[in-house]
């Protein structure tokens, strides 16, 4: 063979490697998307257009993502309250199984072991960058915290390579950023300290004084006040670190939009957990008066500019084809939720709980039926489904999806339903609202008997509590108006068999909710 036959020949396996190469990397980012999960806060099942909202309400960045991806009707959070709906999606399982996934003070220690499998760790182990941006919620530290040290056990801690979050919610102290276990814009000369039992001397609160106060508060959120706004809990120092209310739509986003930009050449997971439309409702002044309901339509509004927005960053990076957008909400909507800000007052035609009943704390569907949608270019086609599922499932069908074999007992795979390609989702799920549980089988819902107020007054939501049992069939009642419990006895039999399966006593360690 000739020297020139011989280069041919060379050249030409060269360009077969590569060409193969080139076609293992296309066949690799198919099966592992990038994930951006976009979570909501307090976003009731009819607060965007895509699920009925009032005409005034304008979410066209949500509504674009329904009507290009799957739009879920029976799309669940575990639960009806924040921290365990959080520790839910990230563990794959019931938090009524951990007596501590509770709505936390924001001095809480962390609740995830930190040993457990979680979708960040099992991410993580498949090659993915890992990244969560927003309200964290779900503990930090072991009890003995030192906020102006670096904190050991966190997000940092259960699979997340970077974060940059609150601790808890906006309106619970510490009202800082940490970025990495740090907070951020600290000054050591005057230290940070919190505690959610007792002031320290000599601080104000919103009870002592009151003249501090911009925004009113209606119940529980009377101690500290930061930047007008009455919190619960109490916090000394650390005013170079406290942050802006009204910036922090936009401070989370550049940290999104940021991590987006650094990992766009490699798998990326980004949690984006937003804060809206939870109290205290503090929209940038752009966006004031733009839904003609108050603050919290206001809030929602910024909101979906911000999904907007980071969907352009992923356009723009070119990273869009492949990724998979989940979007969806931590529990029900509730419109007094401790301040005065023309929630109800405004409201007008909206219902934030679209058809359903309840809301945030409730057993009623609105408590856990939320909007659910998923998005991936060129890889999901449009539809509406009815399948059951729920944001538990996230770990097994995101597992199955990118070849983990990781699952939990609860998590179930419903990557199908997920993608589109399926109606079949899970049959049976237990639904949970202050500690107190219900059961979705097919289309009936069962609500054991529980004592307490039928209704938080604070709040106006019916909970769910009767004396009586409750048996909704919602597919054809979805605003649970008829109680079919004593027309179908051995229904109820059946099912209350099949809860107990799974929840055991379902009423151990109930206690009346009181909200603070």
């Amino acid at each position: 063979m000739t020297m020139n036959k011989l280069l041919l020949v060379v050249a030409l396996f060269m360009s077969m490697v590569g060409c193969n190469s080139v076609k293992q990397e296309t066949t690799s980012a198919q099966v592992k998307p990038n994930i951006l999960l976009i979570y909501l806060d307090d976003l009731g099942y009819g607060d965007m257009g895509a699920y009925g909202a009032a005409t005034n309400l304008k979410t066209p960045n949500m509504d674009f993502l329904a009507d290009n991806g799957v739009q879920f009707s029976n799309g669940y959070a575990t639960s009806a309250t924040c921290t365990p709906s959080r520790f839910g999606l990230i563990t794959g399982t019931y938090p009524w199984r951990n007596a501590k996934a509770k709505i936390l003070p924001g001095s809480a220690p962390l609740i995830i072991d930190t040993e457990v499998m979680t979708l960040p760790k099992m991410l993580k182990k498949e090659g993915y960058a890992t990244g969560v941006v927003g309200k964290w919620h779900l503990g930090l530290g072991d009890g003995n915290m030192d906020w102006n040290k670096t904190i050991q056990r966190g997000p940092n801690q259960i699979g997340f390579d970077e974060s940059y979050i609150m601790a808890a919610t906006q309106d619970r102290v510490p009202t800082v950023y940490i970025d990495n276990g740090d907070v951020v814009g600290l000054d050591l000369n005057d230290p940070i300290q919190v505690n959610y039992k007792e002031n320290f001397e000599g601080e104000p609160t919103a009870i002592s004084n009151p003249e501090l106060v911009k925004m009113k508060w209606h119940h529980g959120h009377n101690n500290s006040v930061v930047n007008g706004i009455p919190r619960i809990g109490f916090m000394k120092g650390g005013e170079s670190a406290k942050w802006n209310d009204y910036d922090m739509a936009d401070h989370f986003l550049v940290k999104a939009k940021e991590y987006v930009k650094k990992h766009k050449d490699e798998p990326f997971f980004l949690y984006y957990a937003m804060q809206q439309p939870h109290v205290p409702r503090t929209p940038h002044p752009r966006f004031e008066g733009k839904s003609g309901m108050g603050p919290r339509g206001d809030a929602i509004i910024e909101a979906d500019w911000c999904i907007g927005e980071i969907m352009k960053t992923l356009k723009e990076e070119g990273v869009l084809d492949n990724t998979l957008v989940i979007f969806s909400s931590d529990n029900g909507p509730v419109l007094n939720d401790g301040y005065y800000d023309d929630a109800v007052e405004k409201l007008g035609d909206h219902k934030p709980t679209g058809v359903l009943r309840g809301g945030k704390y409730s057993l009623f569907e609105a408590g856990t039926r939320v909007p659910f949608l998923t998005y991936w270019k060129g890889h999901i086609s449009p539809k509406k489904s009815d399948a059951i599922v729920c944001q538990m499932d996230l770990m097994t069908s995101i597992a199955s999806l990118i070849g983990s074999d990781v699952t939990t007992n609860d998590s179930q795979n419903v990557i199908d339903a997920l993608l589109g390609t399926s109606d079949k989702g899970r049959e049976e799920l237990v639904l949970e609202a202050t500690s107190r549980t219900a059961f979705r089988q097919g289309d009936w819902l069962l609500i054991p008997s529980y004592k307490g107020p039928a209704e938080l007054k604070k709040v106006a939501i019916e909970i769910g509590n009767d004396p009586e049992v409750q048996l909704y069939n919602i597919k054809e009642d979805p605003s649970q108006q008829n109680n079919l419990a004593k027309v179908h006895k051995d229904k109820v039999s059946q099912m209350m068999t099949a809860f107990t399966a799974i929840r055991g006593n379902h009423k151990k360690g109930i206690k009346t909710y009181k909200l603070r």
